[in-house]
């Protein structure tokens, strides 16, 4: 378990990280998202001794990350997948880190078979590595010292879809052997997939955390997204049962749910191609939520219009 209680680091007159707290059940994948600059890495530095709060603390299974006897063995971590001598091999690194934790050097051999780095990539400098390659370097040593606790930033970064697919795998399959994972990652769509839990911070400072479920639930009451066979007649019956329904791509957007759609539509006789949940996925809850915090907004059609009007006249 990791428990953050009243976290904060601040630099000068800057708050990178202000007095943030949650906690990291086993079990469990936990999503640490934000906007770049909002004290993620910051936040996980402070949690494994990196950089020293200002205030607050981070605690592991009931211990302050630098009283962990052998941490390693109980915490893997990931927060940069290059910082590792650039001169070592792939094998060369694992073989210190095995050593270091006092390991077989088998595990070597296991961690690499797992995170799919052949022999010829293993003798292979770190210099010569792709990203991708480094970010499964980076994963095999945190899983080394078979650890029940990991925290992982980016680390799906530079992986191909088929190794981003494997990375969802194998954070699961470690939550559900009684594992703790925190996680954190810009790719929404692949940690609403894993996620049992969210936390979104901006600014240094925690704008929302719960399940998917009840993030969604903060947005708005009940919405359904339909596409009927006619659109008039159905936004008519749904405006005499006191639904109002807006336009949305190829269909409507009903400001109640599903079931009371279904009911309307089947009472007026009236047929439907598609009918689905108007709740918010994770992209659309994200930028909503931390939209306060966000370098900049969606363009819109104006302003492309006169991005592209000036490059005419610059010509």
């Amino acid at each position: 378990m990791i428990n953050v209680k009243n976290l904060s680091r601040t630099y000068g007159g800057y708050a990178a990280v202000d007095d943030i707290s949650f906690t990291c059940r086993p079990g469990r994948v936990t999503g640490f998202l934000g906007p770049n600059g909002a004290g993620k890495t910051t936040a996980m530095r402070m949690m494994v001794g990196l950089t020293t709060p200002t205030h607050g603390e981070t605690t592991i299974g009931g211990y302050h990350y630098h009283d962990i006897v052998n941490p390693g063995r109980h915490v893997g971590v990931l927060l940069d997948a290059s910082a590792q001598h650039a001169g070592r091999t792939g094998r060369e690194i694992l073989m210190v880190g095995a050593k270091t934790m006092g390991l077989p050097t088998t595990r070597v051999d296991e961690m690499l078979a797992m995170v799919s780095l052949t022999e010829s990539e293993a003798k292979r400098k770190l210099r010569n590595y792709s990203l991708g390659m480094k970010q499964r370097l980076g994963i095999a040593h945190a899983l080394l010292g078979d650890p029940a606790v990991l925290i992982l930033d980016e680390p799906a970064n530079g992986l191909d879809p088929a190794g981003i697919r494997w990375m969802r795998d194998l954070l699961k399959g470690y939550a559900r052997r009684g594992g703790t994972v925190l996680l954190s990652s810009h790719l929404l769509n692949e940690v609403e997939l894993v996620a049992d839990e969210l936390i979104l911070i901006g600014r240094g400072r925690i704008v929302a955390q719960g399940d998917l479920k009840s993030l969604s639930s903060l947005d708005s009451a009940d919405s359904a997204l339909v596409t009927p066979v006619d659109r008039d007649a159905l936004v008519a019956a749904l405006r005499q049962e006191g639904h109002e329904a807006t336009p949305e791509g190829e269909g409507l957007r009903v400001s109640a749910s599903p079931r009371e759609v279904s009911r309307v539509s089947v009472q007026h006789g009236l047929l439907l191609n598609d009918l689905r949940s108007g709740a918010k996925g994770l992209e659309d809850l994200f930028l909503e939520l931390t939209s306060p915090v966000q370098r900049e907004s969606a363009p819109s059609p104006d302003s492309l219009a006169a991005v592209s009007t000036s490059k005419e006249m610059s010509r």
